[in-house]
């Protein structure tokens, strides 16, 4: 395994919280009407007598995780065509539900509603929260991070892992005989992740390696050789290739984690502020004893206990 780690670049983001918060499903998605939802939407499919559009397929993408809320989304792309068939299955698969009378289910009618919130709860966002996200707040953001990341130094280096102290010992008997990095890294390393590259693990700041790596790299200087020393995946020799200034992305590379770290930010306000004024009422009362709801289904009955068999019998 790769041990570098990716580097948001707020060091802060919620990616996963921010996607639970502005989930939407797909059912109630796109309808029968041929004006366009948005400015310069584009239909796309039809279902039926139900136009799908451009609009209804990236909300699709957004919704799982595909391609980020500010990001554009070709409708040429192989992405574009395979969230369409999706979205397609699904509008088939509700039509064939309605037609069976499913929708009429007490049980459905719940499942909906929550959807209905969901869908309302995202508008909300969108409205209100979004809607303060501009370009002055994006470069605010970014600016900070500029100024953080001249402080800042990454180092590039270079990778063997073995299985044993014994193993890492020879490898740097190698070394000490003149054997080029690299070579013995495609021929020793363990790392499946960086071997065939020479165990060249790129450029990285400290913040973002396992803290074994971290702590062996901190003072050494370009061209030294660090290790062994034991981390999780086994016994590491390290080489410093290089120490530069960390290079920071540019504002248009840096927009959607910023944008993500904003629409986190106004979200948690914004709930913070709506639990404020609400009264919320949790019923659990310490209770720790499980119950399912009626509507779980039935459990199969447990089998009965197997008849234990004799231990064997020692050897004298």
């Amino acid at each position: 395994m790769n041990p570098v780690q990716p580097r948001s670049l707020a060091r802060a983001l919620f990616p996963v919280l921010l996607a639970v918060v502005l989930t939407v499903s797909a059912c109630g998605r796109g309808g029968g009407s041929d004006r366009p939802p948005e400015p310069g939407d584009r239909s796309v499919a039809k279902v039926q007598d139900e136009t799908i559009w451009a609009s209804d397929v990236k909300r699709e993408a957004v919704a799982q995780g595909l391609v980020g809320e500010g990001e554009p989304l070709d409708v040429t792309s192989d992405l574009f065509r395979r969230v369409l068939d999706e979205v397609i299955d699904q509008k088939l698969l509700a039509r064939e539900a309605e037609r069976r009378g499913l929708d009429n289910s007490a049980l459905a009618q719940r499942r909906l509603a929550a959807t209905r919130e969901r869908i309302l709860g995202d508008m909300l966002v969108e409205t209100v929260v979004n809607g303060e996200i501009d370009d002055k707040a994006v470069e605010t953001i970014y600016r900070e991070q500029v100024r953080l990341a001249e402080t800042s130094e990454e180092i590039r280096s270079r990778l063997i892992l073995s299985r044993t102290r014994e193993e890492a010992d020879a490898v740097i008997g190698l070394l000490a005989q003149g054997a080029a990095f690299e070579a013995v890294a495609q021929q020793r390393s363990i790392d499946e992740a960086t071997r065939f590259s020479g165990g060249d693990l790129g450029y990285a700041t400290l913040d973002v390696l396992p803290q074994a790596y971290a702590n062996a790299l901190r003072d050494k200087p370009a061209g030294s050789t660090v290790g062994p020393f034991q981390t999780e995946g086994g016994w590491a020799v390290l080489r410093v290739e290089d120490r530069r200034k960390e290079t920071p992305p540019t504002l248009e590379q840096a927009r959607p984690q910023i944008v993500r770290y904003l629409t986190y930010e106004g979200v948690r306000r914004l709930l913070e502020q709506l639990r404020g004024k609400a009264e919320v009422e949790v019923l659990l009362n310490g209770d720790s004893t499980s119950q399912e709801p009626a509507s779980a289904p039935a459990k199969a009955p447990a089998a009965a206990p197997a008849p234990a068999t004799p231990a064997p019998a020692k050897a004298s």
